[in-house]
């Protein structure tokens, strides 16, 4: 009998409307078009407007999109996690709340908190409740609106960020396709270099945190760089190895979109040439648990059945990680 993996079987993203420029971060802090893309790569980011909208406002029409290419209504959704570091509420989870603006009244669902690897945590979790027979249908959503944490009087970290929103849904594939293995690794110590100080327990909001602004994504960027440039490259090398992949046998790296120039050192470290790197970071920017899902989801017609992808990110608190997996469809 085949051992059955969990496989991509649809793949749908969602990007507001309203797009950031680096000409109008220009007037709004110290800053200009040359210095923002020559360290990031970042020419512009989609940003949520709206009094009241929060990231499952975005996950709905991905999700919703998602399912009508698949052919598949909501209420055949067994399970959904919803990788996020900007929740709607601090409580319900956000995946509650998705499943009850989309229908999908059978499936139970909760947040995962990764930062920027949570995509990839996300897929590697969802992969063992198909693996085990335990579910058939399983939706990984990647949102943040990242916008709501960002400062954007800080030129280091406004520059960075933008909004958005993708889901993959996950069904058994007996062909040898689908998830083959995962590397994933978190390490606590950098909490000091890549957090947001309130916000949480240890210092819940008051007058204070406000008036300090202490309430957005704080990074010690030379630092993050740092730890970044070598973890991601050496995760994506050792998951090739491990499953003893050569360049010439990977078809895509699919990096998290942080910076064109960590997305550069992963290349290298795995000897893949540019052709076979996927970036869209000049259009959206970093969002987070988004950017891979939005590659997956603007590259998905480039893909072949059973193209080997390498799938790679880093994420504050650190967290890091990789994901072989073998297109389904």
């Amino acid at each position: 009998m085949s051992k059955i993996h969990a496989a991509i079987t649809a793949v749908n993203a969602y990007v507001p409307d309203y797009i950031l420029t680096n000409q109008e971060l220009e007037t709004m802090v110290d800053t200009n078009d040359e210095w923002i893309t020559t360290r990031t790569g970042i020419k512009e980011r989609h940003i949520l407007k709206g009094e009241g909208l929060g990231t499952s406002d975005m996950a709905v029409p991905a999700v919703n999109g998602l399912l009508k290419k698949r052919g598949i209504g909501a209420d055949e959704i067994d399970l959904i996690i919803f990788c996020t570091t900007t929740p709607d509420r601090v409580f319900p989870a956000t995946a509650n709340i998705l499943a009850d603006k989309i229908g999908a009244k059978n499936a139970w669902g909760y947040d995962l908190q990764a930062a920027c690897s949570g995509f990839l945590f996300g897929l590697a979790t969802g992969s063992q409740f198909i693996e085990s027979g335990k579910h058939k249908k399983v939706l990984v959503v990647g949102g943040d609106k990242m916008s709501s944490i960002t400062n954007y009087e800080d030129r280091a970290t406004c520059i960075i960020f933008g909004d958005g929103c993708g889901a993959v849904l996950l069904e058994p594939n007996d062909e040898g396709n689908g998830i083959m293995d995962s590397i994933l690794k978190s390490d606590g110590s950098g909490v000091q270099y890549l957090h947001q100080k309130a916000g949480g327990s240890m210092r819940p909001a008051s007058h204070e945190t406000v008036d300090a602004r202490e309430h957005y994504a704080y990074q010690e960027g030379q630092a993050v760089f740092k730890f970044a440039v070598t973890n991601m490259a050496d995760v994506a090398a050792e998951i090739m190895e491990r499953n003893h992949l050569s360049s010439d046998d990977v078809a895509w790296l699919v990096p998290h979109q942080a910076n064109k120039r960590i997305i550069d050192a992963t290349a290298n470290r795995t000897g893949l040439s540019a052709d076979k790197v996927i970036i869209n970071i000049e259009r959206y920017g970093n969002t987070t648990n988004a950017t891979i899902p939005l590659c997956l989801w603007e590259w998905e017609n480039k893909f072949k059945k059973g193209d080997v992808l390498i799938l790679a990110a880093f994420g504050g608190g650190f967290t890091w990680g990789s994901v072989y997996l073998r297109w389904a469809y």
